[in-house]
This record gives C-alpha cells, structure tokens and sequence, in this order.
C-alpha cells in the first residue's frame, strides 16, 4: 500500500509542477473553441429545445478536456520513463500490476478533473446551466478518466517514441472525440453517420455528461453508462493483463 500511495503521489506531483502547461494550456484550448464556435453559432443553432448553443457547447468542451486530459497523463508518464530510462525505478520496488495500474490511472483521473472543473470556471460568465442531474455529472467524469486513463496506459506501455504516441493521439483519441457530438446533436446527422456515432463509446461519455447539466440528451442515460462502462472494464481488464505479462516493461 506505500508504495502504491508513493506511486500516485508522484503521478500527481508531475504533473502538478508543470501546471501551466498540463493544467492551463487546456483550459486556454477550451475556452478559445468556446469564444470563436459560441460567437459563430450563437443564436442561430438550438441543439437542444430551449438551449442556447453556447450553453450546449460547455458540456462537450468540459468533458472532451477531460478524456483528452486523461489520456494524455498516463499516456505521457509512462513514454517519458521508458525513454529516459527511469521506469525501472518504478519496477523494481515490491509494486503489485495492480497498484501499478490503480495509481496511473487515478492520478489521470485528478489531473482530468482538475482541467474540467477549469473549463467550466472560466465558462461559467458566457453560459448558463441549470446542473439537472449533478450525479451523472460526477459519474461520467469519473468513468469517462478512467477509460482513457487505461487507454493512456495500454499507448504508453505500446509506444517506443513519442512518434508512436502521437500518432496514437491523432489518428484515434481527437478523431473520436471530435466526432463524438461535442459541437453538435447527433440528430443533425445524416442517417449513416447518425449510425456511425453509435459505435463511438466517446460519444455515450459527452452525451451522458451533458445529460447532467439539462436533462435532456440524445440517447438514454442509463444506456450511456452501460455502454461506457462495458467498454471500461474490458479496457481495464486488457491493461492489467499486459501489466501482469510486463509487455515491453520488463525484459
């Protein structure tokens, strides 16, 4: 148990130390999207009855930094240790796969959360929410860093160079999230694409996450979060079994 608590503490502590570039920088992207597609479409899109399209966008923009954000964390901590050399610091000491796998993602999870709640701060002067269903909120936040946290593990773990991890980033992680409904309703699709979307597990986690803030969403909250959790206990059952084999950590 220290040395799990030892583990996340310095997950924690490196990102934390280079805050403006972990923890701002996202906040600055977010709220850059928010003022140039709110200015925009403001007014002239209503995605949902009632909502003002700024107010939509929040939400997407929110969650989209918190998936991206996990991803990045445990992504970008194992890569830099495996090159540098330093992983086998991490190795060595008596650390169970699954303390191992529990203090990257969990220190995913924070860092995520702490670059959504930003997001949302700083939006709160040009959108209004009425925060209908807080719990699904709070649900989908934390399941949707924990699924990509994983997968930040399985690109870490996976990638020899920072190449391999960003190619990783922006052939699967921004197409998905970017076509995951963050700017716009599914319903406006065409109904191929209004397919498509629905084997997209990004999608359930904005869908459900924005669910909290009206009440209202384009697909089943329940169905949200059954898909997403689906998705994350398969995910995390295929990081654990690669930390237990050591695939390329241990030689």
């Amino acid at each position: 148990m220290e040395g799990f608590k030892t583990l996340l503490y310095k997950e924690c502590l490196r990102f934390w130390k280079v805050g403006f570039q972990t923890v701002l920088s996202p906040v600055l992207t977010a709220v850059l999207y928010l003022l140039i597609f709110g200015h925009v479409l403001d007014g002239h899109v209503e995605p949902l009855p009632g909502v003002a399209y700024t107010s939509f966008l929040v939400p997407g923009l929110v969650m989209m930094t918190i998936l991206q954000n996990a991803f990045a964390n445990s992504s970008s901590s194992l890569i830099q240790s495996k090159i540098t050399g330093n992983i086998v610091f991490v190795l060595l000491p008596p650390i169970s796969y699954r303390e191992f796998y529990a203090a990257y993602v969990l220190a995913s999870i924070a860092r995520a959360l702490l670059c959504g709640l930003g997001v949302l701060l700083v939006s709160l002067p040009f959108a209004s929410f009425p925060f209908a269903e807080p719990g699904w909120i709070l649900a989908f936040s934390l399941v949707g860093g924990a699924f990509l946290g994983s997968l930040g593990v399985i690109a870490g773990i996976w990638a020899d160079k920072f190449d391999q991890l960003a190619a990783f980033q922006n052939f699967l992680i921004m197409p998905l999230t970017m076509l995951s409904g963050v700017f716009y309703s599914i319903h406006s699709l065409p109904p191929f694409w209004l397919g498509v979307s629905h084997f997209n597990p990004f999608f359930f986690m904005i869908d459900g996450f924005r669910y909290g803030f009206f009440g209202a969403s384009d697909v089943s909250p329940w169905m949200s979060i059954g898909v997403v959790s689906v998705c994350f206990v398969a995910l995390a059952l295929l990081t654990l079994r690669l930390l237990a084999r050591g695939y390329k950590l241990r030689a």
